[in-house]
């Protein structure tokens, strides 16, 4: 692993799924919690800063009433206006405090929909800054992530996603989606994996300390 050229790109980590009293926290707690990943991304978080990787954040927003997408929205985006999520201006559309990004980090403008390419500047971001490799993390593990890693590997990078760094809303989906899915358009790998491929890049130490 080239840190130079490797970005990790944080999917939704905002209070309306991270945090207690988010509007969709209740339906990812229970996964978020069998696999500990909130502090396994701060600590993914930390280390990639340390050795050089580029952090790239990917919030979800909308005006109030939903202006942006079709009046008579289904699936997922009809679960996020239903349960009034990720509206701009509140609470719940916030990037997580433990993960709030820093003065040198990119937060990406623009998103709508579950693609984190379709409807943002990321792919041009990467390409501007000579990424290869994109490593991802966050909500949904059989949603955005999911759709963020095919698009990705469509175009070209290599894909990383952290099977220990995403929730779903079941741990069946979950799981599923990382034994069908995820192998068939990425390289799947545990945070402490890839902490250890950022250590093995000479650059920091995977016991901790970065």
């Amino acid at each position: 692993m080239n840190p130079a050229t490797t970005a990790l790109v944080l999917i939704e980590f905002q209070n309306d799924f991270t945090t207690e009293g988010g509007t969709l926290h209740d339906a990812v707690a229970p996964v978020m919690e069998a696999t500990g990943m909130l502090a396994k991304i701060v600590e993914a978080r930390s280390a990639s800063r340390a050795a050089g990787v580029t952090v790239i954040h990917s919030p979800i927003s909308f005006q109030p009433g939903y202006f942006e997408i079709t009046g008579e929205p289904y699936g997922i985006l009809a679960g996020v206006v239903g349960s009034t999520s990720f509206v701009k201006g509140t609470w719940g559309v916030e990037i997580v405090d433990c993960l709030t990004p820093k003065a040198d980090e990119i937060v990406l403008e623009g998103k709508r929909g579950l693609d984190a390419f379709a409807s943002t500047n990321l792919d041009f971001i990467l390409r501007s800054k000579g990424i290869q490799t994109i490593v991802l993390a966050g909500f949904l593990t059989n949603c955005c992530v999911e759709s963020t890693m095919r698009s990705a590997y469509e175009r070209g990078y290599e894909v990383i996603t952290l099977t220990d760094g995403v929730a779903a809303t079941s741990l069946e989906e979950h799981d599923n989606a990382q034994k069908f899915d995820y192998p068939m358009f990425s390289k799947p790998m545990t945070v402490a994996d890839y902490l250890e491929a950022l250590a093995g890049a000479g650059i920091v130490d995977a016991s901790r300390g970065y």
